[in-house]
Parts: structure tokens; sequence; C-alpha cells
């Protein structure tokens, strides 16, 4: 059988691995070509996937029998148009658009009352060049609240995303966008999680809730992820819930990852997309906690061999990154660190030299070439004692 990757990057790595395994043929595609995942795939195309058509095209020759996701944002958008155009299996691209364009993915959740909250578009000119010089439009006036959130439109991640605590600040921060389309929200508070899961023909499965540490707002940039074990009551309340949004949204037989907020009325959901986690998530931290491979079982599912998206077990663990500021004055070797803990070092890979200068995290890009490193403990408050005690040896 053969399977395509639409977007090669880094993070496309282990799905192409867990591809050739099961002795699938890989055909990848990517726009830059020195996109690491053309190296190792069996066939590559240098294609700016951005063009759904000559995706497309490239795509109609090589008849691939599915399309396997790994981590990709806004151009997920192609890989349901290929799905659609091809008649194969997988999210569609009307699903695709849902997930990738924040202010649609608002509205139909939000016409479900399945997210609760004001939000609007931010696009044209007259939004922000004219009205706000005398003040902000009745809308505003009457339904927005502060502090508000401001974020790119489309995509994933936390670039250019500003948190305006009053009229004056959000005029300066829509001036700052320039004609970038944005999405001006609400912003909910409360603590904030992941989900790991997928979408089969029998439904929806919860592989994994992951508590997350963020930087402060507005980047809310995680930098860990600590395991809820499913006895948790708010564990099924998230499950219960993206069941919800997932039929919502249209997804079908796809993997999917989501952000959510904790509030007092239950779970918000701030994104959700049809692929998986990235940043060692979905291929390291939930295996490890939950024995699930989502890459690996959903390549069983699609060529019609056994599979399974249950968790037969969850592990209080962690995954964390290198968050430090400051200088690295040393850098422990894994045995020194195991010396250090009275918990298990499930995984370690540290990127730090002496002499870095490390400055604050503000979005993924500068957190996570540093490394990172998975602890399994008894809770939550060790494990974040166990951390503090392997960074506090660098600096």
């Amino acid at each position: 059988m053969k399977a395509a990757i639409i977007g090669a990057g880094s993070e496309a790595l282990y799905t192409i691995k867990k591809a050739h395994e099961h002795g699938l043929s890989v055909v990848a595609l990517d726009g830059n070509p020195q996109a690491e995942g053309l190296k190792t795939a069996d066939k590559k195309f240098v294609v700016d996937i951005s063009d759904e058509d000559v995706t497309i095209e490239v795509l109609k020759k090589e008849k691939p029998d599915f399309v396997l996701t790994a981590p990709i944002g806004r151009y997920l958008t192609t890989v349901g148009a290929v799905n659609d155009a091809l008649g194969l299996p997988g999210v569609s691209k009307r699903a695709a658009v849902l997930c990738t364009d924040k202010l649609w993915f608002h509205q139909k959740l939000n016409e479900k009352n399945l997210r609760k909250c004001y939000c609007y578009g931010v696009e044209e000119e007259k939004l922000y060049k004219g009205p706000l010089q005398k003040g902000l439009m009745s809308w505003e006036e009457e339904r927005l609240t502060f502090p508000a959130i401001l974020k790119p439109r489309y995509g994933s991640g936390s670039r250019g995303i500003y948190m305006p605590a009053d009229k004056q600040q959000l005029k300066e921060a829509l001036y700052a966008i320039g004609k970038e389309p944005y999405v001006l929200e609400e912003c909910v508070g409360g603590e904030e999680y992941g989900v790991d899961g997928a979408v089969t023909k029998e439904g929806f499965f919860m592989i994994l809730l992951r508590k997350k540490e963020n930087t402060p707002p507005p980047a809310r940039q995680a930098v860990g992820y600590f395991s809820v074990l499913p006895g948790d009551c708010f564990w099924l309340q998230v499950k219960n819930y993206i069941a919800e949004v997932a039929e919502c949204l249209g997804l079908q037989e796809c993997l999917l990852h989501a952000d959510v907020i904790r509030t007092g009325e239950g779970p918000f959901v701030v994104e959700l997309s049809a692929r998986p986690s990235g940043h060692n998530l979905h291929n390291l931290f939930t295996p490890l906690c939950t024995g699930v491979d989502m890459a690996e079982e959903y390549m069983k599912y699609r060529m019609g061999l056994p599979y399974s998206f249950e968790a037969s077990f969850t592990k209080p663990m962690m995954i964390h990154y290198f968050d430090m500021n400051g200088t690295v004055k040393y850098v422990p070797d894994q045995s020194r660190v195991e010396k250090t803990l009275n918990i298990k070092l499930a995984a370690w890979q540290c990127n730090l030299k002496e002499g870095d200068e490390l400055t604050g995290v503000s979005d993924g890009h500068s957190l996570m070439g540093r490394g990172f490193f998975v602890l399994e403990g008894e809770d939550y408050a060790n494990l974040l004692v166990q951390t503090q005690r392997i960074k506090s040896l660098f600096l």
C-alpha cells in the first residue's frame, strides 16, 4: 500500500519511519527542497503545498491509498482537498477549513452552544483605521470585555498574539497588526489542557488529557505537560465535550489534538485541528503515558489491521522543555540527572551548551530547539519538584 505525506518537515519523520515499519511506501510533498521528510520518503515532490490544484495533480498520478497527517498548520486544508478530490478517507476540505480558520471555527461551534464567547473578525481596514480613531465600535462597546485576545485568524501556535487590557491598548494592537486577518475575542480564564484523540467510524476516542504549564499571557506558550488520569472528573467532561465538538466540525476518520480551558462552567475549546500534536507529544509523550502510538494505530486502522485507540493505562508523567533564563553554567549528562532524582527519568534530550544565553520564551520556535525531558512520578506536585531540581543544575 502507498501513503502520502503533505508537509514533510522534521515532525513528519516519525510518521514516515512508522509507515516504513508497516511496509508502506511513502510519497512526500513539501515546498522546501531541504525538508527532512523528503530525504527519507520513498518518493518525493518539491511542491508548494498551499497550491491545492498542483498537489492534487501530483497525487492523482501517484494514487495513494490514504493520506497520513503529521503535525501541520494552515495547509491542513490541502490535505482535505486531496482527500475530497481522490475520494480518500480522512479529514474533508470543509472540516479542515473549520479547523484552520479561527473565525469560522468559532461561528460553527457557537451555533451549537459549544463555544460561548464573543469573537469577531478583524481584517478590513475600516475596522481599525476609521471608527477606532473616534473610539470603539458599538458592538465592542456593548459586548467585548477586557482583557481581550487578538490573534491571527489562520495558522496555529503563539505567534503574534496580543492581550489588550483596555480600549487604548486594543487600538494600539489593531494598528500594529497591519492587514493580516485577525480575530478578536473574549479572554476565557482558567487552566489550560491539551487533548490527544482520534475519530474512527466507531466514534471519538480520547487517548490522553494533558495539563499545561504555560508562560504568562499573552503568549501562553506551553513549557510542560502533565498527564491527567482517567479517574479525574474533568477528564470525562472533556471526553464528552470534544466528542460533540468533533461531530459539529464534521471530523471523520482522523487524528486530532485540541487546546481546552477548564472554566467554572466546564471545558472551553480554544483550538482544535485534525492532525496529531507536535513538540514530541504524539510521537513520544503520549505513547509513554498510555501505550497508544497514535500515528501507528491510525496506519493500522487505514490498512485494515487490528488497532486500538483505547489506552489500557495512563501513567503519571510529565514532559518539560528547558524554559530557563540566564547563562548556562553547566550541562549535566543523563546519568548525572538520574542521580539527582528520586523518580524515573523516562526520556532525555538536551541540546544546550555551556555558555548559552537563554532568554524568555515567547513562542514554540524559541523553546523546542533546546530539548526536553520526561519524568514518571507519583503525582503532579512531585513532578514539579523534580523538574525544578533538573533545571537548577544548569544555572
